[in-house]
């Protein structure tokens, strides 16, 4: 056998396994084998070099505000029993006891809610103005989803959904009612819009209220089953108050969906008569909600309590509407969906945070195998493989952070010129930001091994906690289907107005496409220009391709919503191609108002890294030519560089998350100690 191939390397290496040492040549020794040394945990931040740039400042960069205030509610969590605290090895981590039973969950969430209001965590939640109260609220809102989903969701429904519609929808007897009644849950709410037959389609709700002009009242009704409101949060066991979407009807007119507030409850907790209420049972996550349906026989609802800040039925019956154009009132009927949308996308940024964080720590101290046969056994994330597994997905967390940040900014400065754009950024980074955060949790829980099964290691419970984010104020595909659909809206009027590009980071369609040099060089492949020419150039033949195809199809025959539809490949490639362009844009503004230095330097890396990625993971580079074979093999094999380079700063970009120890987990620490045997005793 020849001493240099691979066969003889592995062969070595097997034999010193079982041959610590040489055996005597007569072969009679009876220790051939020799015992291994005992493993032991050593902390990566012993081994690992000291940061090469302040972890502090990157925090400030990624979480983008409220550093205290997150740190403030983060510790006043820790700080109460409400919260499962409980000691492994010699640290004391916090989390939701997912073997408590459903009832057991909903029951401890309330708590919990009756505990941080009682610590002014909700002060201004509904009443507050201004942007630092709205920021402070989504700071918040991270930190809570952070701890549990269903407490995260709870809130959320109550404040962003519930007391949004009130804040929009509502005019200012609305808002003196119910606001701050609601801010100190003397009443609960919920959102009762999606129907057992209708989610994404709102314009198709079944649900009907007529207006009784004898009586001054809405009369609403449940037509049919498949109209029953269906996974209304908060309704099967705690809300009071609903905010009812239906279908108007006036004098035999229906004017679409408008927007009813109702007391669905008493005070002692009895349903109200008229209506009916049913709980949706356990789910795969998310156990902590009371999920319920709602059915309404007759359920009679003052004039008064229609939301009429769009359109308001008079006493006699006279529909009034400062919007004349239906579309246009439908439109702004969606509203509050917009500021959900903003939480799920930032919340789920900040879970692919501690998914990360807790596996890059174990994989900087767990080993396994050795490069020689009596060489030590290697640290995970010394394997270039599992470097590959995990750092691409950091800086996509990273850049993605850096949106979110971006889109929080948009919404709390939004005016009505603005909300197409709003709507279509929450669109994109919604779908896109919660689908990477399932991809991250699946990966971060395989690159745990066994150990991302225990619960109490958290990785794996999160998977079935978040993955509602995909489908719940919008599928996602739906919504990247609204993204493209919207885009091609703006660039069919453009091109009608013969005007330049003007909004939604699409000024660049105004400028010469750019040349993609065929020499892809690593110091061309990690520049911010070739790569924000890159994707813009990706995007705008996307943009002309699609047009195109829809055009084609109309030419044929088919409406402009059938050609939309048929055409649905090149949409998400559009959709895909907008989301990918906007985030690094917004993440290279980011890495561009840093001064220069060592920060600056792995913002880089980072950006690059998420850059290359996406022209690695996405087909649409190759496909329609934008990158050649080369260009693809070449930003491959840079990528490969990159997580060479990015390696020695793996623990201190995670460090940099903010997540405090206690809301990570045993494998992110001592892991030996917190599975030894004296451990049981504090369990």
């Amino acid at each position: 056998m020849d001493p240099h191939s691979s066969a003889a390397r592995r062969t070595a290496v097997l034999a010193g396994h079982l041959l610590r040492g040489s055996a005597p040549a007569d072969g009679c020794s009876s220790s051939l084998i020799e015992p291994a040394a005992c493993l032991h945990y050593s902390p990566p931040e012993l081994s690992e070099k000291p940061p090469a740039f302040d972890t502090a400042s990157l925090r400030r960069v990624l979480d983008g505000h409220d550093i205290e205030g997150r740190d403030w509610l983060f510790r006043l969590m820790e700080e109460s029993s409400l919260f499962c605290p409980r000691r492994r090895g010699d640290r004391t981590f916090v989390a939701p006891d997912y073997n408590q039973s459903m009832e057991q969950q909903r029951e401890v969430t309330m708590r919990r809610i009756e505990y941080l209001l009682a610590h002014g965590v909700f002060e201004g939640w509904l009443t507050g103005s201004g942007p630092e109260a709205l920021m402070r609220k989504f700071a918040f809102f991270e930190c809570i989803g952070t701890y549990d989903h269903s407490l995260a969701i709870k809130l959320g429904v109550h404040f962003f959904l519930w007391g949004g519609a009130i804040q929009i929808f509502g005019t200012k007897h609305h808002h003196d009612k119910w606001l701050k009644a609601g801010e100190n849950f003397q009443v609960m709410g919920c959102f009762a819009m999606t129907e057992l037959g209708h989610g994404s389609n709102v314009r198709g709700l079944e649900t009907i209220a007529t207006y009784d002009a004898n009586a001054g009242e809405f009369v609403i009704n449940t037509p049919c089953e498949s109209a029953q409101k269906y996974w209304i949060g908060g309704a099967a066991n705690d809300a009071t108050h609903a905010v009812i979407f239906s279908q108007l009807l006036v004098n035999g007119t229906n004017q679409g969906v408008h927007v009813f507030i109702a007391q669905i409850r008493d005070a002692e907790g009895n349903v109200c008569p008229n209506v009916r209420i049913a709980d949706c049972g356990h789910k795969i996550g998310l156990n902590g909600v009371d999920n319920g349906r709602i059915w309404f026989d007759d359920f009679r609802v003052p004039r008064e309590n229609l939301l009429n800040s769009v359109a308001d039925v008079l006493p006699d019956g006279r529909y009034v509407s400062p919007i004349k154009d239906p579309d246009q009132r439908f439109a702004a009927l969606l509203a509050p969906l917009s500021s959900g949308r903003v939480n799920i996308a930032a919340l789920a940024v900040y879970i692919s945070k501690v998914g990360l964080a807790i596996a890059v720590r174990y994989a900087l101290t767990r080993r396994a195998f050795s490069m020689s046969a009596n060489g030590p056994e290697v640290l995970l994330l010394d394997y270039p493989a599992h470097q590959q597994r995990l750092l691409p997905l950091i800086a996509k967390t990273c850049a993605m952070s850096s949106a979110t940040n971006f889109l929080k900014r948009l919404f709390i400065k939004r005016t009505p010129e603005s909300n197409k754009s709003i709507h279509i950024y929450c669109s994109a980074f919604k779908a896109t930001v919660s689908w990477h955060t399932m991809r991250v949790l699946q990966e971060c829980r395989e690159a745990c091994g066994g150990q991302g099964l225990k619960t109490e290691n958290r990785v794996g419970i999160l998977k079935g906690e978040y993955d509602v984010q995909s489908t719940f104020e919008g599928d996602n595909n739906v919504l990247m289907q609204q993204v493209s659909k919207a885009l091609l809206a703006e660039y069919v009027a453009a091109h009608k107005r013969k005007s330049p590009f003007e909004g939604l980071g699409l000024e660049h369609m105004n400028d010469p496409c750019p040349l993609i040099p065929s020499d892809l060089t690593s110091c061309t492949l990690r520049s911010s220009k070739f790569q924000l020419d890159l994707f813009c150039s990706r995007e705008r033949d996307l943009f002309v391709r699609y047009a195109n195809e829809v055009s084609r199809y109309q030419a044929e025959g088919e409406s402009k919503e059938k050609a939309v539809l048929l055409s649905y490949q090149l949409a998400g490639d559009l959709a895909r191609a907008f989301t990918e362009r906007s985030i690094l844009q917004i993440f290279i503004d980011d890495e561009m108002a840093q001064p220069a230095g060592p920060l600056k330097d792995v913002l880089g890396l980072l950006r690059s890294m998420y850059a290359l990625i996406c022209a690695e993971e996405g087909a649409s580079f190759l496909r329609y030519g934008y990158l050649s074979l080369d260009g693809a093999a070449a930003a491959r094999k840079e990528v490969m560089k990159l997580c060479c380079d990015l390696r020695p700063h793996a623990l201190a970009v995670v460090s940099s998350f903010g997540i405090p120890d206690a809301f990570l987990s045993p494998i992110a620490f001592d892991w030996i100690q917190a599975n030894s045997w004296s451990s049981l005793d504090e369990e």
